[in-house]
């Protein structure tokens, strides 16, 4: 074997191993890529479901209370028209999160209709009734309960979007996630108490 062919096998051999490197990288970063997204997905997903679980404790909230003020019918509306507003953003999927004036609505949506309730709320206190009734009690605990994840969640799923969001913009990743179509997460404003979840307490 000549002094020319060992040059060019040599020469082979460097450019393999820097496209296997090269290779190996970007499947690496690729598929941490992967694993991020996918946990704001499911921290989404975690999202969605206590905001419904919200959704479904309303109408029987509403109904309760009317059994009891329905004289409150203005407040019962606007917690109705809330509900039926909020609702109308839910059946979104992750494509959401790409879109910030869509998850804009969506925020807005569910922080007017955290304010309805909370109206309603504030209204049953002068109902000493309605406050002692059981059925009403089990509502105002699982809405409490739910408020609570509610704040969890959004925690959560900001800070998985904040890693997800970071990791894609840093160079040389940010290349990489540009070619595939990785892009940035929407995060939950913070809002004035969403730090922690709206007192629900009637038993006073």
């Amino acid at each position: 074997m000549n002094r020319t062919t060992k040059t060019v096998l040599a020469v082979l051999a460097v450019l393999a191993i820097i496209v296997i490197g090269i290779f190996s990288s970007f499947r690496s970063t690729y598929n941490r890529m992967v694993d991020l997204e996918e946990g704001v997905n499911a921290a989404w997903a975690q999202v969605e479901n206590q905001y419904q679980r919200r959704l479904d404790l309303i109408p029987n909230l509403v109904e309760t209370v009317r059994g009891f003020a329905n004289q409150e019918q203005e407040t019962l509306t606007a917690v109705t028209e809330a509900r039926s507003r909020a609702g109308g953003v839910m059946q979104m999927d992750e494509s959401l999160l790409q879109d910030p004036e869509a998850f804009q609505r969506f925020q807005e949506a569910q922080q007017g209709l955290g304010s309805a309730l909370q109206r309603l709320l504030m209204v049953t206190e002068n109902y000493p009734e309605l406050r002692s009734n059981q059925n009403f009690l089990a509502l105002q605990d699982q809405l409490e309960g739910t408020e609570n994840r509610i704040a969890v969640e959004r925690r959560r799923f900001n800070e998985s979007a904040r890693t997800y969001n970071t990791y894609i913009r840093q160079f040389p990743r940010v290349i990489i996630a540009n070619m595939v179509g990785f892009e940035p997460r929407q995060y939950f404003e913070a809002t004035s108490g969403a730090d922690s979840a709206p007192a629900v307490d009637f038993s006073n």
